[in-house]
């Protein structure tokens, strides 16, 4: 008997020493709310990676915009400060630029359009992602982005007598914008409330969910009833990272990875649409752009594409997404049409 509880008591302390001989803390931050779908999504994903790993890796998450916005989050993965990131096309565009083609306005219709040409695009995203230091896990997206205004935005006139949050900081997409007539603010996501309560910004776009979270519908009660551009998003590690971790558990967190960002459309993409409803509830308004106005707003986000394709986005990569699309609107459409 002592025999046997003196085998186990060496076999435990063996496992104590492996485990803790290959312990590792990711450190991962995020501008997604705590208790968010987004949020909520990455800490399950978490817990399964400790079950794979035996507790040997631990998800350390920073949400709600604590590590900084997405521009932060970014710099602080290069530096070694962050481990990974659950962030937008729009925080990966100073990395690679192409993946701006992905959230370019007016150009999807549908999610079925959106997964097709990302399938499509995804490969080489990942790859030139990868050689400059990050491993994609998974893909998934935010909805759709709206415009939200202290006054109503039906005309892109309208929108052009409000001064519009941008995030990206001496882009060729703020130039673009003043160039058209508009009034671009570029500032941090985490400066949203504040900026409205100021009367520093008085429009913004982003997706039903993120506008009920933050609640800055709130300060912003009007909105326009247009597709603007799908929010696309995608968790990353770094690759100096990822080759610390053991490579017996590096297959079932990549599947485990997966696997979250497959729910995370499943469970966000229904929740745009309550989250409409959640909000006209508590006195926001909802304004839907006729067909005539929606061909004004196409006019004129066209014409715009000259100052920011082969600025901002590649030409190359633009070309790939319409071929994509083009593919999938015409297997899509009906025979004899």
């Amino acid at each position: 008997m002592l025999g046997n509880l003196a085998r186990f008591a060496v076999g435990y302390i063996a496992l104590v020493l492996a485990t803790s001989a290959y312990a590792e803390t990711i450190k991962l931050g995020t501008i997604a709310p705590l208790n968010s779908p987004w949020h909520d999504i990455v800490r399950d994903m978490g817990m399964e990676w400790r079950r794979i790993s035996n507790g040997a890796i631990e998800l350390k998450i920073y949400p709600g915009g604590a590590a900084g916005d997405e521009n932060d989050i970014v710099r602080k993965l290069r530096v070694g400060q962050l481990h990974a990131a659950s962030i937008s096309v729009a925080g990966l565009a100073d990395v690679v630029p192409e993946v701006r083609a992905l959230y370019l306005p007016l150009m999807f219709e549908s999610v079925e359009e959106l997964d097709y040409v990302l399938d499509g695009v995804r490969p080489s995203i990942e790859a030139a992602l990868e050689r400059r230091g990050l491993k994609v896990l998974n893909w998934g997206d935010a909805g759709w982005l709206y415009f939200f205004a202290q006054k109503p935005i039906v005309h892109p006139d309208d929108l052009r007598a409000q001064r519009l949050f941008w995030w990206e900081a001496g882009s060729a997409y703020v130039e673009a914008l003043k160039d058209a007539g508009f009034q671009p603010v570029p500032l941090a996501a985490t400066e949203m409330h504040t900026a409205l309560q100021s009367g520093l910004v008085n429009a913004f776009a982003a997706p039903s969910i993120a506008a009920l979270s933050f609640q800055w519908f709130a300060l912003a009660p009007h909105m326009t009833d247009m597709k603007w551009a799908p929010l696309v998003g995608c968790n990353v590690i770094t690759v100096d990272k990822w080759r610390t971790l053991p490579e017996a558990a590096k297959p079932r967190m990549l599947k485990a990875a997966q696997d979250a960002g497959v729910e995370l459309r499943r469970r966000v993409r229904p929740l745009g649409d309550e989250a409409v409803r959640v909000m006209q509830k508590h006195g926001l308004s909802v304004h839907k752009v006729p067909p005539e106005t929606l061909a004004v707003w196409r006019t004129q986000v066209r014409a715009a594409y000259p100052r920011i394709v082969g600025k901002a986005i590649p030409p190359a990569a633009v070309a790939e997404v319409e071929r994509l699309l083009a593919e999938h609107r015409a297997k899509s459409k009906p025979k004899g049409s």
